[in-house]
């Protein structure tokens, strides 16, 4: 049986209260939900964590994550402590953080700033593994995670047993080059956040439309043995209704990974 889980990343509609979207992730047949540390989950607030917990589980769904806003080497000097963070995670039952790997592009981030970025993914790692809970960088633009080069050194500087990432599609590079980049930190991803963008966020379509290049990135998260959320992030229009459609193609495309494994 493939190990995908199909579910939502909440900040797709930040205008629905959390119960509203518990609702449409259980119309929608999904499984998990990555909750959102800006509007749903704010940061700090731990009895909103609590709540939405439990919320989570009494609809029969998983918290595959706390998607945070904190910036390594950035967040804590501009007023958000990773304590604030890590403490709504652990209310939440999150098993992972998402966090970002500083606030600029590989090749615009300088040398000391890398090594800051370096050093606060390691201490946020110490601090999170006592609560047992991980901590992911998020595959995005604008952070060290946008160039295949800088990827391939963090695998090497945060070789610490828990950090790892969540992976998505970069933006405007086709489907061999998404492949390469997958490949190379296959051991390491926790997660993956399932879009079909074209060049960029701003230009979204139907997950229907990039199924034939969603099959072949499906196929290689299915490991047996390691559940691997694939969390829908955005929808054209920031429909319901795309998301629903958006949803069964998810389900149609890991259904098809289960029957050919």
């Amino acid at each position: 049986m493939s190990s995908l889980i199909p579910g939502l990343v909440s900040i797709t509609f930040r205008n629905l209260a959390p119960p509203e979207l518990i609702d449409l992730v259980r119309s929608a047949e999904l499984k998990a939900i990555e909750w959102g540390g800006d509007v749903h989950v704010p940061h700090g607030d731990t009895a909103r964590a609590r709540e939405v917990r439990q919320q989570t589980l009494d609809a029969g769904l998983a918290v595959a994550a706390y998607g945070s806003y904190y910036r390594l080497g950035v967040s804590e000097a501009q007023g958000l402590p990773f304590t604030q963070v890590l403490a709504s995670a652990a209310e939440l039952g999150a098993p992972t953080i998402r966090v970002w790997a500083g606030n600029k592009g590989a090749q615009e981030t300088t040398a000391p700033e890398r090594r800051e970025i370096i050093a606060d993914a390691l201490r946020v790692a110490d601090l999170a593994q006592e609560q047992n809970v991980g901590i992911s960088l998020e595959y995005h633009a604008n952070t060290l995670t946008d160039q295949r080069e800088s990827v391939q050194e963090l695998l090497k500087e945060l070789a610490h047993p828990n950090i790892d990432f969540l992976w998505q599609t970069s933006n405007g590079e086709k489907v061999e080059a998404c492949l390469e980049r997958l490949a190379d930190v296959l051991p390491r991803v926790r997660h993956a956040h399932v879009f079909h963008w074209w060049p960029n966020s701003a230009n979204r379509f139907p997950l229907a439309d990039g199924e034939a290049d969603w099959l072949k990135y499906l196929k290689i998260l299915s490991r047996p043995g390691k559940a691997m959320p694939c969390l829908l992030e955005f929808v054209r229009g920031d429909s319901p209704e795309q998301f629903l459609e958006d949803a069964a193609t998810l389900r149609r495309l890991i259904a098809a990974v289960e029957k050919s494994s």
